[in-house]
């Protein structure tokens, strides 16, 4: 491992770093040491602060759609999404080093902090067992999502010597996830539920997040039984009071988002901590910059008919001339298409993709090959707020763990256990579609005829658009096993190109999936280079 990761810390000196929105101390480079530095409560919080801003960084969490089906980066390789989705990348792209270091820099801070926070002799020992709680939490955090990328990894419980960095070797991973699991499940009841927590602390750890997180975990290990369990914690209220937000379109503006979906989520605040990548992602007309990221036919294809019907379904009033009318209304929430009506401060205003269709000629939105507009035909609108100035850097927050996904979960966990029933589906798949906006009974009503299998696409499916533009799709079709299935071949745009070329749908990526090696990433490269120990993963 290289010796900078385990200096990371020392180079930290950021303006201001959140867990909510209040200003912190600085912790001068020059005069940090080990026996000054820990002296206060303040101080230690500040260190925490940290960590919580190293969990995940803004463009990971929005390009990791990129690496799915949902959604393509044509312009760059952001956070290595073109390399990754095209199966061209390698041990030294550069999306491999920077999730080692981001997470091991983080584990770094989270070890820090609980090596050293007992020297602080006036500290309130609540606050304090309240912080060592969310510290071994972020740790937690970190070590899974490195052991889901890339398998066996250092499970480091405290911070090695430059001496050990450089000889370490990697740990099973089933060693490190009973690690992680272990650490949540003996934190759980040392963290206030969410309402605990005071309007200034909004954004922390909370009892729910751990038993979300938790969830999570087992759900992707396979471990249904488990997964179910902590979902009910959070659907009964036992661990904090969640629910569903009444609007799905406006979940994730900047007035909702300490919503009761809100269970845990990436925080930043008017123009301290902000993040950009959206104006990549919008409409040109409408303040965007150079489309980088567009959401792809894939995605758009799987939003139903507003009765509940797929769009290829036989018998479905899906009309080719109008493809996007009667459609599941969250495809509205979140994908920007041809003749689409867009609201912001300045009112309504039409966006025009389909080439030669702006009355104005002013073509400014449209799809062109090469252009800087949109690659596949589509803009994102999940995220804009219309009450937002363009322009302006975004301050809101980023659902990592939401109440949806956790009704969700639920549903997965059921059927795979054979307990899914019409009270399930209604307590979840309908709920969910009641909120989106579907009122024909026909989406509502628990399908009875579908078979198992049926239903397991049912659910998947649900997850997708529910969930679409978050950066889950990645680890979904990665723990189902369906990645070779989805990401070989072509990634396809609207239906703007030549009629004798899969019937006019555009050709936007041609990408490439071996189950034999891409299901986990390579160690990367210059690690190896600087530590011998460190084997690396099959077909690398």
């Amino acid at each position: 491992m290289k010796t900078n990761n385990y200096r990371i810390i020392f180079g930290l000196c950021l303006a201001l770093v959140f867990t909510n929105c209040e200003k912190l101390d600085l912790v001068p480079e020059n005069t940090f040491t080990d026996e000054t530095y820990w002296t206060s409560t303040q101080k230690a919080q500040t260190f925490l602060n940290t960590a919580y801003s190293q969990m995940m960084s803004s463009s990971h969490f929005i390009y990791n759609e990129g690496l799915s089906d949902n959604a393509y980066n044509g312009r760059g390789d952001n956070a290595g999404a073109a390399s990754i989705a095209s199966g061209t990348y390698d041990s030294s792209l550069g999306r491999m080093q920077s999730e080692w270091d981001q997470r091991y820099g983080g584990i770094k801070t989270t070890n820090l902090i609980l090596a050293n926070i007992d020297r602080i002799s006036d500290m309130d020992e609540d606050i304090k067992a309240r912080m060592i709680a969310e510290a071994r939490f972020l740790r937690a955090w970190q070590h899974f999502y490195l052991m889901t990328w890339f398998g066996d990894i250092p499970l480091l419980e405290s911070d090695p010597s430059i001496e050990e960095a450089q000889t370490i070797t990697r740990t099973p991973r089933a060693e490190v996830l009973q690690f992680v699991i272990a650490e949540l499940t003996d934190i759980l009841d040392d963290l206030p539920v969410k309402s605990d927590y005071t309007e200034g602390e909004r954004g922390k750890i909370s009892r729910g997040a751990v038993a979300g997180f938790l969830a999570r975990i087992h759900l992707y290990e396979g471990n249904w039984s488990q997964a179910a369990s902590y979902c009910e914690m959070i659907m009964n209220g036992s661990v904090g009071d969640y629910g569903l937000f009444n609007s799905y379109s406006e979940l994730f503006s900047a007035q909702n988002q300490f919503s009761s979906e809100d269970i845990l989520s990436l925080q930043y605040a008017p123009i301290n901590r902000t993040w950009g990548e959206l104006f990549d992602m919008i409409p040109i007309s409408v303040g965007g910059r150079v489309n980088a990221l567009a959401p792809t036919q894939e995605l758009v294809d799987s939003y139903k008919m507003i009765n509940g019907q797929d769009i290829q379904e036989t018998g479905s009033d899906f009309d080719e001339d109008n493809p996007y009318e009667n459609r599941d209304p969250r495809l509205t929430a979140t994908v920007v298409y041809n003749n689409y009506e867009w609201q912001d401060l300045d009112g309504t205003s039409t966006i025009y993709i389909e080439p030669g269709s702006d009355p104005s000629d002013d073509n400014t939105d449209e799809y062109a090959p090469g252009g800087s507009t949109t690659s596949t035909g589509y803009y994102v609108r999940k995220y804009f707020d219309p009450n937002h100035e363009a322009g302006i850097a975004i301050s809101t927050n980023l659902m990592l763990i939401r109440y949806a996904d956790v009704l969700l979960m639920y549903a997965e966990a059921k059927l795979e256990m054979g307990e899914f029933s019409e009270t399930i589906w209604d307590d979840t798949i309908g709920l969910l579609r009641s909120r989106a906006g579907f009122t024909d009974p026909a989406a509502l009503t628990y399908p009875s005829e579908l078979s198992e299998q049926q239903m397991r696409t049912e659910i998947r499916n649900e997850r997708r658009v529910e969930l679409a533009m978050e950066g889950l799709r990645i680890f979904d079709i990665r723990r189902w096993k369906t990645a070779e299935d989805v990401l070989n071949g072509y990634a396809h745009g609207a239906q703007f190109g030549p009629d004798d070329i899969d019937d006019g749908y555009l050709r936007v990526n041609l990408r490439t999936f071996d189950p034999s090696r891409h299901y986990l990433w390579p160690i990367p490269r210059d690690e190896r280079l600087i530590n011998p120990n460190l084997t690396q993963n099959p077909g690398w």
